[in-house]
């Protein structure tokens, strides 16, 4: 039988003792990785397969050749070849379509569109904003919350990781024997040999055809060689950065997220029945003064229709955003031990949803009958497509409530924004506004010329039905930019082509201000 051992003095280097590991013989042990990132954390991606790079090279080259000019098609044409780089990457790290995935590369690339579509600057920065974030949570995937609402930005974390990346590319590969490369640059290079000779030699034989093809190639100018090599790394980067989320993507739905802490039914009924009884006597207010003549109650002594439509609206909008705040608090703490306590819980809420909807309604006529007087804004068009959102996302929070669905209902949310997104910008809201303020005019109404000379060439159209100085006045500082603008086909929106055709055929007399001081003085 041995003796027991008598513990001695930790031994300097060992790992015995509680200080060992943060002695001055070993360095300190690193601290352990927060619950979230080791739950999210993505695998570590192979090397890069030279497809991808080339495709980044080939979407970095095109963004130098064609970005530098301003938006248009040539904005699609390079989210498809930043596409190819990630499709590649995804495809080698045997990652497959998914349905959702699907639908946000289309909306992605409808986003992506309408700077082709719309020449107004304010649509096409919310349009490439969303097309940034759908191409994102396509590339990431994700179904809960979390996953849906972190997936949109996780891109911008994989800028700087994606080079690295790439460069790994290069260590210790084996490139493709010479017979299989230069076969390719060899085509590639007599390929444009002959469309260079040729191409010269129609374009010194006809005009057109030497038009037609200066307005198709992009122009390699020494002067714009710095603004180029800064696109080619933006878009080299943008395409690697999504070849990199697709080859390993942070898992954000796998975020823990730990369910709220269950309320009594008591305190929790009180308050969501008080908030009913609130909305369902504002309803009912509603509902009298819908069906009681809204022309009888606004002819009140002290109180004016226009005034009170505006300030009720802003009013109602908060109403609506609060509401959706109660809601995602209510079904978080919401008590769900009993099927007593599910179907009590589902009746509440559905109920707030339902009567909130009237509000959004009540919020949306208050407006149009605001913009009947005077006249339609970017500011008014604005914030009325956020309150039509809100009823949308308040009858998918009500449908989801009353189906008991929870999974489909984060993608939903977000899907609906972004089509909403995409609509606002395909609709043209500069040509609506211009459009029912020209209308307004027609029918006996009043016209702010000066607002409507400040709106982008989507208005040209409408704008174009006014005569006399009010067109003039409207039109003339569209005609100055358009004139002034010397963008190729490829950074040159549809609608600005098709004013640019209207002035040709109908010019604005330009002058220094006469013009418009008479038409304001009128």
């Amino acid at each position: 039988m041995s003796s027991p051992s008598v513990p001695g003095p930790p031994i300097p280097g060992s790992s015995a003792g509680a200080g060992a590991s943060a002695g001055p013989w070993r360095p300190p042990v690193a601290p352990p990785k927060p619950a979230w990132v080791t739950a999210t954390e993505p695998r570590v991606p192979a090397a890069p397969r030279l497809r991808v790079v080339g495709a980044a090279v080939g979407a970095g080259l095109f963004s130098a050749a064609l970005m530098s000019h301003g938006l248009g098609v040539n904005l699609l044409l390079f989210a498809l070849a930043a596409g190819v780089a990630a499709a590649l990457a995804a495809r080698a790290g045997g990652r497959r379509a998914r349905p959702w995935t699907v639908v946000w590369i289309v909306v992605a690339l409808v986003l992506a569109a309408v700077p082709w579509w719309t020449d107004a600057g304010w649509p096409t920065f919310l349009a490439v904003a969303a097309a940034l974030g759908v191409a994102s949570l396509a590339l990431h995937g994700g179904a809960r919350w979390a996953g849906v609402l972190l997936g949109p930005i996780g891109l911008w974390a994989h800028l700087l990781p994606s080079l690295f990346w790439a460069a790994e590319s290069a260590r210790g590969r084996q490139y493709p024997a010479k017979e299989k490369v230069l076969p390719v640059l060899k085509a590639a290079l007599v390929a444009a040999v002959l469309l260079v000779v040729f191409g010269a030699l129609f374009a010194s034989a006809d005009a057109a055809v030497a038009d037609l093809l200066d307005g198709l190639t992009p122009s390699v100018g020494v002067d714009h060689l710095p603004a180029r090599l800064i696109f080619f790394w933006g878009g080299l980067v943008v395409a690697l950065g999504a070849a990199h989320t697709a080859a390993a993507p942070r898992r954000w739905d796998r975020l823990p997220v730990k369910p709220g802490r269950e309320r009594s039914r008591l305190e929790w009924a009180v308050p969501m029945v008080a908030l009913n009884l609130l909305f369902g006597g504002f309803v009912a207010i509603q509902a009298v003064v819908f069906f009681g003549g809204y022309e009888t109650v606004m002819s009140k002594p002290g109180l004016v229709p226009a005034e009170y439509a505006r300030q009720g609206f802003w009013q109602l909008l908060w109403v609506t955003v609060l509401t959706l705040a109660v809601v995602a608090l209510a079904r978080h703490w919401a008590p769900r031990r009993t099927a007593e306590d599910r179907l009590l819980a589902k009746s509440l809420i559905g109920l707030l949803c339902a009567l909130t909807l009237v509000v959004v309604a009540s919020a949306y006529y208050r407006m149009q009958r605001y913009v009947d007087v005077f006249g339609l804004t970017r500011l008014r068009i604005s914030v009325t497509a956020v309150e039509l959102w809100l009823g949308v996302v308040l009858l998918l929070v009500l449908v989801g409530v009353l189906a008991g669905a929870r999974r489909w209902l984060p993608r939903a949310v977000v899907l609906s924004a972004v089509v909403g997104v995409a609509v606002f910008g395909l609709i043209r809201p500069d040509a609506l506004i211009a459009e029912q303020n020209v209308a307004r005019y027609e029918h006996g109404g009043t016209i702010d010329v000066d607002y409507l000379s400040g709106l982008s060439a989507d208005a040209v159209p409408a704008l174009d039905r006014l005569e006399g100085d009010r067109r003039t006045c409207a039109l003339q500082a569209i005609s100055t930019s358009l004139a002034s603008a010397d963008r190729p086909w490829y950074a040159t929106s549809l609608a600005e082509a098709r004013a640019a055709e209207i002035l040709r055929d109908r010019p604005v007399f330009i002058d220094r201000g006469e013009t418009c001081a008479r038409v304001r003085d009128r």
